[in-house]
């Protein structure tokens, strides 16, 4: 038997890219297994495009980090070159939409340093004199972006693994995986092996193996084509004049890209109708093989890019590539700790492997190494996606991203495929009163209620069609009466004796007293803010955590992990308990059993005769209560309620008003606002942070969370807009909404630098407009109206 510290299934440039790294970070205990050859898979075949581009931050790292190992850090290292062609790149559109996606793309890179440049059809035509102007609007381009050869990329990683004490095992299958008490035991081809941590990275082979490890992993693969012309004569004569190559151009609207291959071109479509590969299973001989080519699928897109780019016409096809590449439900990575298992962890589920394969590596590597991701994870943490994502789910969303692999991502955007998985009990009751729905960890949520059946939301960058109608249910809530249903949140009930201890050590507050609500938050290794739990004690055994719906699989395994040591039990009820919200200044005439509650308490009741938690909670600044019921009572409850309701004129509220009006209390959201990238010192939450814990949560170089109101304009801010001072970006925005209560446009933001505070501006699609910091929130800054209704 070989016993290591690590074990990577999976020889691909993720796999090898992890090896890399970890031997970098110091774990020379680190063995790779492949079934194959290094590369086989989706690897080798793969065009090699390199991006910055990306609506993410974390996402716009990992390829950075990509570009800068492939082009600079591993020459340097081996000495050889790894292929990479600087060769920039742009995107082309003549969408109105598109225009203000790449404006908020390069207004987010404009902090994160990657810098991108707005294109006019003039500029287009400088940078890619092969192209047709024809009804262009504009585009973008990415200077730093370029191709490189996938296979030299990911052999020069493999050779300096090795030299660091790596081992690679080639052609070794892995037939079984189980866990014993302390290591993970994978029989192979070529001998079984006890490692301390297990590390999928096996690709196209992911699901497979995931179900060895006895996990759900929501990955497809799905396969891809480009074409390879033989020679361009107007590709030859650049060539021959020693003129640049030309930078790849990608047409969204189209769905295609085009890149120089030599004195050639390469063409890859993405048809809308994908077509999914060995969903249950990889055939066991496949490995570096490709599958036929079908042209005819993609006809179209071929004619389309020869209209753009007329040279495409007269080169030929000299060969045609159609293998697999895995697509996750949102196309991002599955990066992270595996869901209920002890040191598992996910590097699989990659349609951009080598783009994003080199920071991956690292983002992993950091995270096994630091007990924390160097960046926020949520957009790639492998538990983004629970048990709900099942093979129905899985390929719905595949086939959905392929064909939108160059949709237009809006803020707002709710995409239609894999819905209706998770309903609430109150699900038909909302639809009856107008919701319009959104997915939230695979549940349905009311996003805002229309008075006009069968209405969806407008895909926009700039106010949508629920503006009016959310202002509206942000009247029902602060002057009479509003109902929400609020079942998605995760929940949990911990119970044992030793409640009290495993509170004091899970966050960096204090536990709430019996029958008190409190929020604490569970902090990384270097004080970032892993979790967020709002606390009610029900009683000295017993407390009940609510947390995230985007959070359910993160916070068990945390809540697990942490209650070790601890007598307590730690329960997930999240389907078990429905949520009702029922908010405003009669909130208290509706609910008569419990309007003696004081602010921040919590009661075991009934309410209309339904056994109940109360709790006296409001995340939207209005005095309220959220009921906490039996699921099996919750349509009872609800109707009976709203009955009560009816002197005062009840409306109903989702997730855009609470949106707006959290913002104007300027509460923090996890996820957003919130990350383990900053401490609760950064984000303005001193108060909730023992005063012992505080020096020790200091940073040298801190940020600090400000909220602002945002001159007006016909954009409302989202996320993810760069903050100026002077001509220099200093912040970002986090979250951003219109207070309709206040009738101020606000945003959450980091300043990285504090001292900026006075004339700054906020780029909203390019747009600045002026930015004033808040000294307080600018609704009910005392939280009067909060604390109206009981007894506080």
């Amino acid at each position: 038997m070989t016993r290591v510290q690590v074990l990577i299934i999976g020889g691909g440039v993720m796999g090898v890219s992890l090896m890399y790294h970890l031997v970098k970070a110091g774990w020379s205990d680190v063995l790779l297994v492949e079934k194959n050859d290094l590369t086989h898979g989706s690897t080798w075949h793969a065009a090699g495009l390199c991006t910055h581009f990306a609506h993410n931050p974390t996402i716009q790292e990992l390829r950075a980090v990509s570009v800068r190992l492939y082009r600079d850090v591993l020459p340097q290292e081996t000495g050889e070159d790894c292929g990479f062609h600087p060769s920039g790149a742009m995107r082309i559109t003549r969408n109105p939409d598109r225009m203000d996606e790449f404006r908020h793309v390069a207004g987010l890179s404009e902090f994160t340093g990657y810098p991108l440049e707005i294109l006019t059809p003039d500029r287009i035509a400088d940078l890619h004199p092969l192209a047709r102007l024809d009804g262009l609007l504009g585009g973008i381009y990415e200077p730093d972006d370029g191709h490189v050869d996938p296979s030299l990329a990911t052999n020069a990683m493999a050779n300096v693994a090795r030299r660091g004490g790596a081992q690679i095992w080639r052609n070794c299958a892995v037939t079984g995986i189980a866990r014993d008490s302390a290591h993970w035991r994978v029989e192979t081809q070529k001998g079984v092996v006890a490692a301390t941590h297990i590390v999928n990275a096996a690709g196209t082979w992911g699901w497979e193996i995931g179900r060895m490890m006895g996990l759900n992993i929501p990955s497809v693969p799905v396969l891809h084509q480009y074409l390879v012309t033989d020679t361009v004569d107007a590709v030859r004569d650049r060539v021959a004049a020693g003129l640049p190559e030309l930078p790849i151009i990608r047409d969204p609207e189209e769905s295609w890209y085009v890149r120089q291959e030599r004195d050639g071109l390469i063409l890859g479509p993405y048809e809308k109708e994908a077509q999914v590969w060995s969903v249950d299973g990889v055939p066991p001989g496949f490995g570096a093989e490709l599958m036929p080519p079908d042209l005819d699928r993609v006809e179209h897109i071929i004619m389309a890019a020869m209209e753009r780019i007329p040279a495409l016409q007269t080169g030929g096809v000299k060969s045609v590539i159609n293998g697999p590449i895995t697509f996750t439900p949102d196309a991002n990575p599955l990066i992270g700790p595996a869901h209920g298992a002890q040191n598992a962890w996910l590097l699989t589920g990659s349609s951009m492997g080598v783009m994003e394969g080199g920071g991956a590596g690292w983002f992993l590597s950091l995270w096994m190494t630091h007990g924390a991701p160097p960046m926020d994870a949520l957009s790639v943490d492998s538990r983004r996606f629970g048990a709900w994502a099942d093979r129905n789910y899985r390929v719905a969303k595949a086939v959905e991203c392929f064909g939108l692999q160059f949709g237009v991502h809006y803020p707002h955007e709710e995409r239609p495929a894999g819905r209706g998985l998770r309903l609430s009990p109150l699900h038909d009751l909302m639809i009856e009163r107008g919701a319009v729905m959104g997915a939230a960890h695979g549940w349905e949520r009311p996003n805002w209620f229309s008075s006009k059946p069968g209405v969806v939301a407008d895909e926009t960058f700039r106010r949508a069609n629920w503006f009016g109608p959310v202002a509206a249910e942000v009247e029902a809530a602060s002057t009479r009466v509003a109902m929400a249903d609020l079942s998605v949140f995760s929940k949990f009930d911990v119970t044992g004796p030793d409640v009290a201890p495993f509170l004091e050590a899970l966050g960096a507050n204090r536990a709430p007293g019996p029958g008190r609500i409190g929020l604490t938050h569970a902090l990384t290794p270097a004080g970032g803010v892993l979790s967020e739990f709002t606390v009610t004690m029900l009683g000295a055994g017993h407390a009940y955590l609510t947390s995230a719906a985007a959070a359910e699989e993160i916070d068990l395994d945390l809540l697990r992990a942490r209650a070790m040591g601890f007598n307590v039990r730690v329960k997930n009820i999240t389907e078990d308990i429905a949520v009702i919200g029922v908010m405003g200044p009669k909130a208290a005439d509706v609910l008569p059993e419990v309007a003696d509650m004081p602010w921040l308490t919590a009661r075991e009741t009934t309410v209309a005769g339904v056994p109940v938690r109360a709790l006296r909670v409001s995340y939207i600044g209005e005095s309220g209560w959220e009921l906490h019921v039996a699921a099996k009572n919750a349509v009872q409850l609800f109707k009976m309620l709203e009955q009560t309701a009816q002197p005062f004129a009840p409306g109903f509220y989702g997730a855009y008003a609470a949106n707006s009006m959290r913002l104007e209390k300027g509460y923090r959201g996890w996820g957003s606002d919130l990350t383990s990238e900053r401490s609760p010192m950064e984000a303005g939450l001193a108060s909730f942070v023992r005063p012992e814990l505080r020096r020790a949560l200091a940073r040298d170089t801190p940020w600090d969370m400000v909220l602002l109101r945002i001159e007006a304009g016909e954009v409302d801010p989202f996320y993810a807009h760069t903050l100026w001072q002077s001509g220099r970006p200093v912040g970002i925005v986090t979250s951003g909404a219109y207070g309709h209560r206040t009738g101020k446009v606000l945003a959450l933001a980091y300043l990285r630098e504090v001292t900026a505070r006075d004339n700054l501006t906020i780029s909203i699609l390019g747009m600045h407009r002026a930015a004033v910091i808040l000294p307080e929130p600018p609704f009910d800054p005392r939280n009067m109206r909060l604390k109206a209704g009981g007894f506080s």
